[in-house]
């Protein structure tokens, strides 16, 4: 397929620079996938739109406050590091602006430094050294890494806004924004509803923002994050599916997840690791029937995977309709239920 079918007109003023409080009052957009019919309902509906015995699977996540300002030396520039992943002894993946070279030194204050180990297309790691561990560091100085498309500066307000009320395992440089819309009251009504809700961990990283810049999507390459589907995950999936409910993914993070730990023999198991699964249409879904997520930046894989479920010419008629209705777009906006 050609990356433009994924293009869409959009207007810019529909970026969501703060959420809606209570998170659950929301928009949210339900797309019927077999009918294409579209409803226009809130979040706090979902209970209803749902039924009893469906499993709702969410990612656990914990995004880092993984932006962290220093000083290049010997000139003194300031500068800032996103710090990515933990590769283990001191050396972490990251992401930085301008021109550094091997042995370059970064401080980052009076106890904490890096030198820059490796600088090339593959990317950039820092070996760190603080009296603190890393993620030590960032949890006091770091702040939260907003996405791009988010005009102003993080503030402390999104150290609680930018992590869902699922999050625990720490490691995450972009929120699973779908969980955010979700609230112990929601929680709350989904379980006295009949409706479960499990857990998988997919740490988003720069692979799910990576540019499609190739004409044919079949082309591109995914970048690689670490997933894991324990085996209570599995369980209560299994269980779902034996009882004919449906199995609906919060978000295409735990898409991504679910279909890796099942791509190898097609069937799903527990399992742990790097996935570089790209879905686009002509996917074949293994275990998602159902999903719940944002609405995504045109020409992006997150958009290829919602048109991969849904198909391509109804995800373009919904997200013409929301851009009509004036929904609000991308991490801190509204939410898109396909069933």
């Amino acid at each position: 397929m050609n990356l433009s079918e994924f293009d869409f007109p959009f207007d810019a003023s529909l970026i969501a620079s703060e959420p809606i409080l209570p998170r659950h009052e929301a928009r949210l957009l339900c797309l019927d996938s077999g009918s294409h019919r579209i409803a226009h309902r809130q979040v706090a509906d979902l209970p209803a739109l749902l039924e009893p015995g469906d499993l709702l699977v969410v990612n656990d996540t914990r995004v880092m406050a993984a932006r962290l300002s220093g000083r290049k030396q010997p000139t003194g520039t300031s500068v800032e590091v996103l710090f990515v992943r933990d590769l283990g002894a001191a050396v972490w993946e990251v992401m930085i602006k301008g021109h550094f070279r091997v042995g370059q030194r970064i401080e980052f204050g009076p106890d904490a430094c890096a030198t820059v180990v490796q600088r090339d297309a593959e990317g950039t790691r820092l070996k760190v050294e603080s009296a603190l561990p890393v993620v030590e560091l960032l949890r006091i100085h770091g702040r939260m890494p907003l996405p791009p498309y988010i005009k102003r500066s993080a503030k402390a307000e999104d150290h609680v806004w930018y992590q869902t009320c699922f999050a625990d395992r720490e490691g995450a440089i972009a929120a699973p924004t779908a969980g955010l819309h979700f609230t112990p009251e929601l929680i709350d009504r989904l379980r006295a509803r009949g409706i479960l809700t499990t857990a998988v961990t997919l740490h988003v990283g720069p692979g799910t923002f990576k540019p499609v810049v190739v004409g044919r999507i079949e082309d591109h390459r995914m970048g690689e994050e670490w997933f894991e589907v324990g085996a209570p995950a599995v369980q209560a999936i299994l269980e779902t599916k034996r009882a004919g409910r449906r199995v609906v993914a919060v978000g295409t993070t735990v898409v991504r997840a679910l279909e890796s730990a099942a791509l190898q023999t097609g069937i799903l198991r527990p399992a742990a690791g790097d996935s570089r699964l790209f879905i686009a249409p002509g996917f074949q879904f293994k275990v998602v029937d159902a999903l719940m997520t944002n609405f995504h930046l045109p020409r992006t894989t997150l958009l290829m995977l919602v048109s991969a479920l849904a198909g391509v010419e109804a995800v373009r008629a919904a997200y013409a309709e929301a851009v009509n209705e004036r929904y609000r777009f991308y991490s801190y906006g509204d939410a898109m239920l396909i069933l």
